[in-house]
C-alpha cells in the first residue's frame, strides 16, 4: 500500500521553494544570546560605554586579576616595610604583653587599634610565625579579589561609571598592586571590611553594616573618615533615637576587642590606638612635598587643615546631601515626624555620601603616604562620574584618574607630583560641589523613570 505523504501549506511550500523553483531551507532564528553578541560585535563601543554590560566586564577584569596577581607575586620581587613590624608587634601580644605603650616593631610603637592585633596575629600563625612570606603575599592576593568583588558590586549597584573604566580601578594600577601584595601593609585589610560595609549598607542592613564597620576602624583608624558621612545617612534613615543604638554597637565592638588593653593599661591603649596628633615624616608625604618642612610640622597648619576638612564638611551636608527647604534639625526627628515625609536613601545617595566625605579627608590630610592610596583609589571613579560638570569629557575625566596614578607612583614625591595630585583633588572636589543636590537630583530621576514608564 502506497503511504500518504501529508499535504504541505502554501505558506510552507513558498518556504521551501526560492526563486526560480530551487528548494531553500527554512530560515532558524537565532537565539537571544546569539543575537546579543552579534550586537555587541556590531556596535563595539556599546561593550565599553553602556553600563548594562557592567557585569560582563568586570567579570572578565577579575578573572584577569588572578593571572596578574600571580604573576606579580612569581615574578615581582617582595618589599620589606612593615610585615616584620606588624609580626614583632603581635609576637608581642601574644608573649603576654597587654600595656600597649611596651608593644613595638622595627619601624616604631605599636598603633594600631585592637582589631589589627587579632587579624594580624592570625596570619603570624598562618605564616609560620611570621616567616613564610609567599604563603601572606598570596593571602593579600586573596583580600585583593575579594576587594575587587566588593567594589565591583558597588559599581554594578549603582551603574553610574562606563565598563570601560573598571580596567583602569584594577588592572593599571601598579601602585595598588603593590600595596597589597608586594608590602603586606595593613591598610587594604581595613578598606576591605569597609566596602564590605558599604554593601551592606545599600542592601539595608544597617545594624550589621556598622559592626563591620567597627570592625573596619579596629584594623586602622584611617576608616573614621567615612563617619560623618556615616552619622548624616543614619540620621537621614532613622532620626536620632534608633541611631544611638546603632552608634552604640560601633563603640561596643570597639570596647570588648580592647578590653585585654583596656584593663592592663586604658589610657596607653586609648593614646597609642587612637592618636589623632601623630607626627608624620615629611620625607614620606605625597602631598605636601611643595611645602618647606619647618611649615609641614607646623601645628597651626594642622589646625588649619582640620577647620578647612570641617568647614567643608558641613558645606556638603548643609548645601548637597540634606533637602532642599529642610532643616538640619529635622534629622534628628524619627522619619514619620518630620515635616517633609521622609524618604528611604537610594544606593547612590549612599554610596556618593560616603566617598564624598572619606574624598573630603583626603584633600585635606595633614600627610598622606604612599600606601594610603588604597584609601580612595577604588572611588575616584565613581565621583568623577558624579560631579556636576556636564563637559568634563570621558578623555578628561581619565586623564585625571592617570594624573592621580602618576603622583602617587613618583618616588620620591616632587613639588611637581604634590602640586597635580592636589590639583586633581580640587577638580573632583568643585564637580562634586557643582553636581546637584543629592536628594533634588534623585526625585528627578523617579520623575523621569515614572514619564518613561507612563510612555510604554
Amino acid at each position: 500500500m502506497r503511504q500518504l505523504r501529508p499535504k504541505r501549506t502554501r505558506r510552507y511550500a513558498a518556504d521551501m521553494v526560492g526563486v526560480g523553483g530551487v528548494r531553500r531551507k527554512s530560515p532558524v532564528s537565532p537565539s537571544p544570546l546569539w543575537g546579543k553578541l552579534h550586537t555587541l560585535w556590531q556596535d563595539k563601543y556599546l561593550l565599553l560605554f553602556k553600563t548594562e554590560y557592567t557585569l560582563l566586564v568586570v567579570s572578565v577584569l577579575w578573572f584577569l586579576e588572578i593571572g596578574i596577581n600571580v604573576w606579580v607575586i612569581q615574578k615581582v620581587a617582595y618589599t620589606e616595610i612593615d610585615w616584620k613590624a606588624y609580626m614583632d608587634e603581635v609576637e608581642g601580644v601574644i608573649n603576654g604583653t597587654y600595656d600597649y605603650t611596651q608593644l613595638k616593631g622595627d619601624t616604631g610603637p605599636l598603633v594600631y587599634p585592637a582589631g589589627f592585633v587579632y587579624i594580624f596575629t592570625a596570619l603570624y600563625y598562618i605564616t609560620g610565625h611570621g616567616v613564610n612570606i609567599r604563603l601572606g603575599q598570596y593571602i593579600f592576593a586573596f583580600f585583593y579579589l575579594l576587594t575587587l568583588l566588593l567594589v565591583f558590586r558597588i559599581y554594578y549597584r549603582t551603574k553610574k561609571v562606563p565598563p570601560y573604566v573598571f580596567f583602569f580601578v584594577c588592572c593599571a594600577s601598579y601602585r595598588i598592586h603593590s600595596i597589597f601584595v608586594l608590602r603586606l601593609f595593613n591598610d587594604p585589610v581595613a578598606m576591605m571590611l569597609l566596602f564590605a560595609a558599604v554593601n551592606l549598607f545599600i542592601d539595608g542592613y544597617w545594624t550589621l553594616g556598622c559592626g563591620l564597620y567597627s570592625l573596619a576602624v579596629s584594623v586602622k583608624m584611617n576608616v573614621l573618615l567615612f563617619a560623618p558621612g556615616l552619622l548624616f545617612l543614619l540620621l537621614s534613615e532613622f532620626g536620632l533615637m534608633k541611631t544611638i543604638p546603632k552608634l552604640s554597637l560601633c563603640a561596643g565592638i570597639q570596647v570588648v576587642l580592647g578590653l585585654p588593653f583596656l584593663l592592663e593599661n586604658p589610657v596607653g591603649y586609648m593614646s597609642r590606638a587612637f592618636d589623632l596628633g601623630r607626627q608624620f615624616m615629611f620625607k614620606w608625604t605625597v602631598n605636601w612635598r611643595f611645602l618647606p618642612e619647618w611649615l609641614f610640622l607646623n601645628r597651626y597648619f594642622h589646625l588649619l587643615l582640620l577647620a578647612a576638612h570641617l568647614l567643608t564638611l558641613l558645606l556638603f551636608a548643609f548645601r548637597r546631601w540634606k533637602r532642599p527647604g529642610e532643616s538640619i534639625f529635622e534629622l534628628l526627628k524619627e522619619p514619620g515626624k518630620r515635616k517633609i515625609p521622609a524618604q528611604k536613601s537610594t544606593v547612590d545617595q549612599i554610596v556618593l555620601i560616603l566617598f564624598t566625605c572619606n574624598f573630603i579627608g583626603m584633600c585635606f590630610s595633614r600627610s598622606l603616604h604612599y600606601q594610603f592610596y588604597v584609601w580612595y583609589f577604588h572611588s575616584l571613579p565613581y565621583l568623577l562620574w558624579s560631579g556636576g560638570v556636564k563637559k568634563l569629557a570621558h578623555l578628561l575625566r581619565v586623564l585625571i584618574l592617570g594624573l592621580i596614578e602618576l603622583s602617587w607612583n613618583t618616588y620620591p614625591s616632587t613639588n611637581s607630583s604634590s602640586a597635580a595630585l592636589h590639583v586633581c583633588h580640587l577638580i573632583i572636589l568643585l564637580c562634586l560641589w557643582l553636581a546637584p543636590p543629592l536628594l533634588a537630583a534623585a526625585a528627578e530621576t523617579q520623575e523621569q523613570k515614572a514619564v518613561k514608564d507612563k510612555r510604554h
